[in-house]
């Protein structure tokens, strides 16, 4: 029997890692946490230390900027329920490998492929893995239009990312205000 996948996404801020970690605890499973951010400044450094402090201490934490599939059927050992925390810092890693943002010019159609062959990565280990996974990820596209073109493509490519993991995962999560609103599936009247 395949166990539980969820993708919970939002705004910044909104409550997804806290009630992603929740969940986690609540399910009194052995846990591998995989955090996709990089520390670049010292703002990134400090929140990741409180990521880190925040964390139960039993839990295991797997350090991966890209190729998180790879990395997770690797060094999964054991775990019953995977935290991929999150989906938004995965896409920008991959846009900083290709763009240092002050580009006019990315290549779009390889930032894409990459973007698409992580997704689908991760999609591979959730179907090979005996494992429950939760998703973590921003919902950016319900802002203003963005003003340039790299950043409009990083709106765009991070909601396909996001579609195509809740085309596979088995629940879908919007926090907002700290409050998960369930969108998939559709809750019953």
């Amino acid at each position: 029997m395949r166990l539980k996948s969820i993708l919970l996404t939002g705004g910044a801020r909104s409550g997804k890692s806290h009630y992603a970690q929740e969940l986690a605890v609540k399910s009194g499973r052995k846990v591998l946490l995989v955090a996709t951010a990089e520390a670049g400044d010292e703002e990134m450094r400090q929140r990741i230390k409180e990521h880190q402090r925040s964390r139960p201490p039993a839990w295991r934490t797997l350090e991966a900027s890209t190729n998180v599939g790879d990395e997770i059927l690797k060094k999964a050992g054991g775990a019953e329920l995977i935290i991929v925390d999150c989906i938004t810092m995965l896409v920008n890693n991959i846009f900083s490998r290709y763009a240092d943002y002050t580009a006019e010019k990315i290549d779009a159609a390889r930032v894409d492929t990459e973007v698409t062959r992580e997704i689908g990565d991760l999609i591979e280990c959730l179907n090979r893995l005996d494992a429950s996974f939760i998703f973590v990820t921003n919902e950016v596209g319900m802002g203003l239009v963005p003003a340039n073109p790299i950043d409009r493509l990083y709106r765009d490519l991070l909601g396909k990312a996001n579609r195509l993991l809740a085309e596979r995962v088995d629940e879908v999560y919007l926090m907002v205000a700290g409050l998960p609103l369930q969108v998939k599936p559709a809750p019953h009247s």
